[in-house]
């Protein structure tokens, strides 16, 4: 199942409180970013907060509830 009706749904729910960024992994100019944030598999979500503290980080699929809970309640 394609998480992107999963993650066009929460980026339209917390609009104005979340930046969705998609990366294409096989584009030359995201490569350092795979390394900064250790990207091994796709599709990986990383939700950070603040100045970019990393507060959830899934592999392969996501749990859209996991994500609001995450987004919701981590300070």
């Amino acid at each position: 199942m394609s998480a992107k009706p999963i993650v066009d749904g929460i980026e339209a729910e917390y609009r104005g409180r979340l930046t969705v960024i998609r990366i294409n992994v096989q584009e030359a100019e995201f490569q350092p970013l795979l390394a900064r944030f250790n990207f091994q598999f796709t599709p990986t979500f990383i939700l950070f907060k603040g100045e970019g503290r990393e507060v959830l980080r899934s592999v392969g699929s996501i749990n859209p509830e996991e994500l609001r809970r995450a987004f919701v309640e981590e300070p």
